[in-house]
């Protein structure tokens, strides 16, 4: 305990404050997506997530986007274990060799309607692992791709925008 508070004195504070623009931009973003998707799911948005090999920084994302700030679930959005109770797809990294097989399952145990989102460029072409031969190529040249959300990793709020735009359409 001695070591953590050292190691905590020595190095302060290693967040960043979130301003109050942050907070009303994801309120307002959230406030608008929870009818629709209400409307389009009639229930809430159940997403299972994959992560193909990415470098992690996507997934932190994600995990930063179900924090007090952001919180996803209160607007209808959740993240299951189950490909079985997905609605929705949500694959970061590039598709390493060794997890192409797990992917292609995880999609085809999913239900009818069902869709893909990718997030982070390496979803999208490879970013830095691009033609790496570990790799076996973006998700959309192995799934129907419905939606990208850009970024290296995408914050928190770009992931709740780009839902909302995609779910708008």
């Amino acid at each position: 305990m001695i070591k953590i508070l050292k190691a905590r004195m020595l190095k302060g504070v290693v967040s960043r404050h979130i301003g109050r623009s942050v907070e009303r931009r994801a309120e307002s973003a959230g406030s608008r997506l929870k009818p629709l998707i209400v409307k389009k799911f009639g229930r809430s948005l159940n997403i299972r997530q994959v992560d193909t090999g990415s470098c992690g920084a996507c997934v932190s994302e994600i995990i930063a986007s179900n924090n007090p700030v952001y919180d996803l679930q209160r607007f209808g959005i959740n993240f299951v274990a189950s490909p079985r109770q997905a609605d929705c797809l949500l694959v970061t990294g590039p598709v390493s060799r060794n997890m192409l097989v797990a992917l292609k399952k995880t999609y085809e145990a999913m239900p009818e309607p069902k869709f893909v989102i990718t997030c982070g460029d390496c979803a999208l072409d490879g970013g830095m692992f691009k033609g790496s031969y570990y790799t076996a190529g973006p998700v959309r040249e192995i799934l129907p791709v419905a939606l990208h959300i850009p970024g290296c990793p995408p914050s928190p709020l770009a992931i709740v925008e780009a839902l909302l735009d995609f779910l708008s359409k």
